[in-house]
């Protein structure tokens, strides 16, 4: 087996603590001992609520942020320590893709110096052969060559984020974070571009830390999953495993949440109520166990470590995970393919003519 392209390790970040005159600011754990892969050409996704730690691991993954304590390892080397040349090399290798395609691109510069500067900053291509490789990169996002004369406010979203897309391919990076990367757009955006990043992975070998809230989202996309809760994996495994036999309560919740056609739900979002724990004050036990039907005492006392179940890659941290492994879903996993009527087909191809 090939050693992982990332490898993250028993990672924890908090916020806050800084001294005032009168008292110290309490700290926020927003990551607590958070340990994930990612392979070479590979999607992993991490999914969970709005604050569940999500964007913070992204962005500790890329040293924006400096983590509390833990390993961060790309390509078999710990990031964490790198120096500022060293971080520079890194940056070329492992790449981000914001949510917001609006504020994520300069309005100021044309897209063509957009994608240039990154190429000239790492000295990628002879300066003659920079417009080339513009241009190789607006096909292969689906834009057109000519589109590198216009400014990002003539583009509409999906095409502003398939000019993100094409900014972070620029320096051929071996590991993309999409940070929400389509919660911005319509859904029949989202599935273009979701399809899009699933073709470049394919045909370029590039590895997805793909971050999002909306389980359809990563399951279409990804090829391992891992669920956050309050700053902690609570389940991670294959994609089609989790999203068929989920082992967490809080996984379940999601899945109940996510519309779906021509399926019953197995639960009820409703059915749990509550809110996730303050970061500033964990309680003992299992951080869900306020919000599950099924919590014991033991629940409420022991922090449930994550176990394995089946081949060895489905892990879950809760106590009755055995016992609440759902039945296998008729559903599977796949590219998205988004209905089109004959009307909205026939203007598509007028607005490709044009």
């Amino acid at each position: 087996m090939s050693a992982p392209l990332l490898d993250v390790r028993h990672l924890h970040k908090s916020f806050g603590g800084a001294r005032g005159l009168i008292r110290t600011a309490r700290r926020a754990q927003v990551v607590t001992d958070v340990s994930f892969t990612i392979g070479r050409g590979e999607t992993y996704g991490l999914v969970g609520e709005s604050g569940s730690g999500k964007s913070t691991i992204g962005r500790t993954i890329l040293r924006l942020l400096e983590p509390d304590s833990g390993e961060v390892r790309f390509d078999g080397e710990d990031i964490v320590g790198l120096s500022r040349s060293d971080l520079r090399r890194l940056r070329r290798r492992v790449q981000i893709i914001f949510q917001d395609p609006f504020s994520s691109l300069d309005p100021r510069v044309r897209v063509g110096e957009v994608l240039a500067e990154p190429i000239r900053l790492h000295r990628l291509r002879a300066s003659g052969d920079v417009t080339a490789r513009v241009d190789e990169l607006l096909q292969t996002v689906g834009l057109a060559p000519h589109h590198k004369d216009r400014y990002p406010h003539e583009f509409s979203g999906g095409q502003r984020q398939r000019i993100a897309i094409a900014r972070a391919l620029a320096v051929e990076p071996d590991l993309i974070v999409c940070d929400e990367a389509v919660s911005a757009l319509d859904v029949s955006i989202q599935a273009q571009v979701l399809n899009l990043l699933a073709r470049l992975r394919d045909d370029l070998g590039v590895s997805y830390l793909f971050i999002s809230h909306d389980m359809s989202v990563v399951r279409h996309i990804s090829n391992r999953v891992g669920v956050l809760y309050a700053g902690r994996i609570v389940e991670t495994g294959p994609a089609e495993e989790v999203f068929a036999r989920p082992r967490h309560p809080y996984t379940r919740m999601l899945l109940a949440a996510t519309p779906s056609l021509g399926r019953p739900r197995r639960t009820r979002a409703d059915d749990i109520t509550g809110a996730p724990p303050s970061p500033y004050e964990r309680a003992p036990g299992c951080a869900f166990a306020s919000r599950c039907s099924f919590a014991t005492e033991t629940c409420r006392a022991e922090t449930p470590p994550l176990d394995t179940f089946t081949d060895g890659a489905h892990e879950a941290a809760c106590w009755h995970a055995e016992a609440l492994a759902a039945e296998p879903s008729e559903e599977t996993t796949g590219p998205v393919e988004p209905e089109m009527s004959p009307a909205f087909r026939r203007r598509m191809a007028l607005l490709r003519e044009a």
